[in-house]
Order: structure tokens, then sequence, then C-alpha cells
């Protein structure tokens, strides 16, 4: 049986005209094109080429040989230009969600990431509340979905994504704005702009305070940590956020503090159990993993 090398060598005998030719095509050397000639010529028993006017041509018994290599090289060919489409992302189409503390500045960022391996690929990007994240892979909405939070569920797996913490902001001008690191008692001293505590991000905010035995009130409450943002930035108070929410803010628009006590969370990507992601959801979670670890400083 011939081999796919074999096959380029004798059409670009065929093609040259020489044996020298053919080296220039294949970019080989000249020996190596020899060697494969007379094995080949061996091996079928049949002469492939003979010389006319300084130059190879099929020898009669080959004729039939070189047609079936050019249908042969064609479909080679068809075949390497659908990997490429493949490649490129063309005809697909990737499907994701995430929540909102994820989707505002860590998902455009891994998007822009397999955009650049996969510029053809046209993709479905959704945000939803972490609560929609069952229904959205179980109705197959989308190959997976982005979580702050791990879920529970017998037909889904989540795997863990990246580590975050939180962080304290606040207006520019604000006092605290001034300070390296604040602590849960410099944060209560000043209205509190935040999330519902029962988020998991308001959670681990609540769980600051109360382990330091802190009152605090939150005096605007909103539900999306954009929304916090803007209202900071009008100085109607100090909020905690998570530091992927926060990742694109400037520090003219809004100062961010560390905090002293310990915040650190898990993020996940959910999946169905019986279902293998593409290698499209399978780019896009590695560039993902790295816009996140990179904005957590880890």
């Amino acid at each position: 049986m011939l081999t796919l090398r074999q096959i380029e060598v004798i059409r670009a005998v065929m093609v040259a005209g020489s044996v020298a030719g053919a080296a220039r095509m294949l970019n080989v050397a000249q020996p190596g094109v020899s060697r494969t000639m007379k094995h080949l010529e061996s091996v079928l028993g049949i002469k492939l080429f003979v010389r006319k006017g300084g130059r190879y041509v099929p020898s009669p018994e080959a004729r039939t040989l070189f047609d079936l290599l050019q249908d042969v090289h064609k479909k080679l060919g068809d075949l390497q230009f659908s990997i490429n489409q493949l490649e490129r992302g063309k005809g697909a189409e990737l499907s994701i969600a995430s929540v909102p503390s994820i989707a505002n500045v860590m998902v455009p960022r891994a998007i822009a990431g397999v955009h650049a391996l996969h510029p053809d690929l046209r993709i479905s990007f959704d945000v939803i509340k972490l609560e929609d994240a069952i229904d959205f892979l179980l109705l197959e909405k989308g190959e997976l979905a982005v979580m702050s939070y791990r879920l529970e569920h017998p037909s889904l797996t989540f795997e863990p994504l990246a580590r975050g913490h939180l962080v304290c902001i606040t207006a520019p001008g604000h006092p605290l704005a001034q300070q390296k690191m604040v602590k849960a008692a410099d944060i209560v001293n000043y209205p509190l702009i935040g999330i519902d505590p029962n988020d998991p991000f308001g959670g681990i905010m609540a769980g600051i305070f109360a382990r330091e035995g802190l009152d605090y009130e939150i005096a605007i409450r909103a539900r999306f940590g954009t929304t916090v943002c803007a209202l900071v930035k009008q100085n109607l108070g100090v909020a905690v956020l998570d530091i992927f929410t926060v990742a694109d803010m400037r520090s003219d628009e809004i100062a961010v503090i560390p905090i002293t006590e310990e915040t650190t969370f898990q993020t996940f990507v959910g999946m169905r159990k019986d279902a293998a992601l593409s290698s499209y959801a399978e780019n896009f979670v590695a560039q993902l993993k790295l816009a996140m670890q990179d904005a957590a400083g880890r």
C-alpha cells in the first residue's frame, strides 16, 4: 500500500518533470526523492517514469495509476481544506452562558482569545442568573455555563474554573481610597452599597462582618455588580465586590482596595454529564481561566 508521502513524491515528479524539481517542490534533498522512486518501482514491479526530452514523463504502464493518484491528491486537498475550515470555526457555533459577575469583563476577554483561534466561529453568549443555569444546560441552550457557585444536580457536573477574592471599592476621592488595605471595621463606618446577602458574593461579604461581630446596614441595594459600581462612582457609599467585576475599572473611576480579611472563593463551569465539550468550548474554558487568573493576580 502506498503511503501519503510516497503519493506526494510520485505526483511531485510528475508535475515537476524531474527529480530535482520534485525535491524543490517538497523541500527535501534530491537523493531522498531518487531513493523513494527506486523503491516504489521495485515494489510495484513497473517503471513509473521514462525520460523524454530531458523530462520525466509517466510510462504507459503507469498512466492509469497517475490518474488515480491525481484523484487521491484532490481528495486530500479537499480534506485539508475542510480541516482548515473547522479550525477557523466555519459553519460552527459555540453557545455559552455566564452569571453577570463573570460575564461583564472576563467572558468578553475569553471570547476575544477564542476569536483569535477560530475567526469564523459564531458565538452565542447569554447572561443568566445563577438559578437559571440548570435550565440553560438541561434544555441544551448551550454547552456550558460559567458559575460563581457550585450547584448540585444529578445530570450536571461542575468543574473548578478559577479562584477569586473580594475587594472594597470607593470613589477616587473617598477617605478609604488612599489606604493600601482596609479592614471590615473600616468599611462599616461608611454607607454600604451592596448586593443581596443571599447572593454567593453577598454571602461572603456578610460573613466578613459576622465573623468580626460588626453590625452593618446596606443603605443602597442593587442586583448586579455593574450597578453597584455605577452607584459607587457617584460617591453614594462604599461596596464590597468580586475582583472579576472590577477588573477593567480605571483608577480615576473607582479605587479598588484589598481587604485584610479572608474573602477567597471558587468559580465553576457547569456542563451536562452526558455530553462532551466541543474543542471550541474547551478553548473557551482555557482562555477564561487565563483571563480570570490574570485578573486575580494568580
